[in-house]
């Protein structure tokens, strides 16, 4: 194992974890959440800006760095870390979800994936080494195998691309050449207890320097996310990180945090950010409402953010109203420092063995309004 990729686990409350991955990138503290830079950017927001809110590890997109610009024109800039001038850890997807979710023509077969472009309709295909191939050229620090993402509730189906999922893991092993790029394995199998069990099993007899869980939060209830969470990291190397793919609420993040869950990413604080959402201690608020008009206030009080030290609620009701991008940019900026803090006092609590209070703490103020707080552990 390479050890530019060691995991140190610092210490364990319960089943939440306060651990360090290294890359040749730096250090990622765990618990962490990624900001997804889809586009080799995290929309509306600087890399300034991402290093001013303590960001660390950025998520961009196979899918669509291979189909714009290129990974031919990325390669010649050596990489990512050149072309978005990001010079902490990268992880780059494999484009499996892409191709799942995007793609309305797609044609799966044993060898991989036919599908069209969203951009111009043009026909492509992925297999598990084209997969690698254009992750290696992108350069990120963390890559993923490329896997099949089924509807979470389809069992027949389920089984086929967890299956196909396990052999393409196969293949990427083999395909890798770079020994500066960690390859994480992915596990699927749906909302179903024994295909989540079969596969965890199957993943982790790979020696890894991490893996992830993939096919949740696409629809199936909270419940169930946090059932194949537990099953699942019952039986990965408690020794090397996981990922919980595609997650990013708070409360999301609390619970997987409590369930044994390293590492988040999520689309969800800049888009909410786009349709004018910010993240409160108390839950979300609509910064487009009439309330905030002539509100002195910034969005939270007890953030400082750059948003929060220097503006209204009121002049970002202003922006909005007036269609101004830096609207965008100021909520994008408060909801990724909100996560990225929740992270932090997570892993303060963590190593000071108060993690079950401080979560119950966090869910009693953000359910406040509806008084309905999910239990931390457990069946809700």
């Amino acid at each position: 194992m390479n050890d530019d990729f060691r995991f140190d686990l610092i210490r364990t409350d319960s089943n939440a974890r306060a651990g360090v991955f290294h890359t040749p990138h730096g250090e990622i503290a765990t618990p962490i959440f990624a900001p997804v830079g889809t586009q080799a950017t995290v929309k509306s927001v600087s890399p300034a800006q991402l290093e001013e809110i303590d960001a660390n590890l950025i998520l961009a997109n196979t899918y669509h760095l291979y189909l714009r610009p290129g990974e031919s024109l990325i390669a010649d800039f050596n990489g990512l870390h050149q072309f978005m001038n990001w010079q902490k850890p990268i992880l780059t997807d494999s484009g499996g979800f892409q191709v799942y979710s995007l793609s309305k023509s797609r044609k799966i077969d044993e060898d991989g994936v036919t599908f069209k472009s969203h951009i111009d309709g043009s026909m492509h295909r992925f297999t598990p080494e084209k997969s690698i191939q254009i992750q290696e050229a992108l350069g990120a620090d963390i890559i993923m195998a490329f896997d099949e993402c089924a509807e979470p509730e389809d069992r027949e189906y389920s089984q086929v691309a967890m299956s196909r999922t396990h052999r393409w893991l196969e293949r990427c092993i083999s395909a890798k050449t770079r020994s500066d790029q960690a390859l994480f394995g992915i596990v699927q199998g749906g909302v179903f207890p024994d295909f989540r069990k079969q596969s965890a099993e199957f993943i982790a007899n790979f020696d890894l320097p991490g893996y992830a869980i993939g096919g949740l939060s696409v629809g199936e209830s909270k419940k169930d996310m946090h059932a194949m969470i537990d099953i699942v990291n019952s039986i990965l190397p408690g020794e090397k990180p996981r990922y919980l793919m595609g997650v990013g609420s708070p409360e999301d993040l609390i619970h997987g945090i409590a369930r044994g869950v390293d590492i988040f990413d999520c689309v969800l604080p800049t888009r909410l950010a786009r349709h004018h959402a910010a993240f409160t201690p108390l839950g979300r608020i609509n910064l487009a409402n009439t309330a905030n008009s002539s509100d002195h206030a910034p969005i939270d009080d007890s953030c400082d953010c750059y948003a929060c030290r220097n503006f209204s609620r009121a002049y970002l009701r202003h922006l909005i109203l007036a269609r101004e991008i830096l609207a965008a940019t100021l909520i994008s900026i408060h909801n990724l420092n909100f996560l990225l803090e929740l992270t932090r006092q997570a892993r303060k609590a963590v190593l000071e063995s108060q993690y079950e209070v401080f979560a119950h703490e966090f869910l009693e103020k953000w359910h406040s309004k509806s008084r309905n707080i999910p239990r931390l552990k457990g069946t809700e």
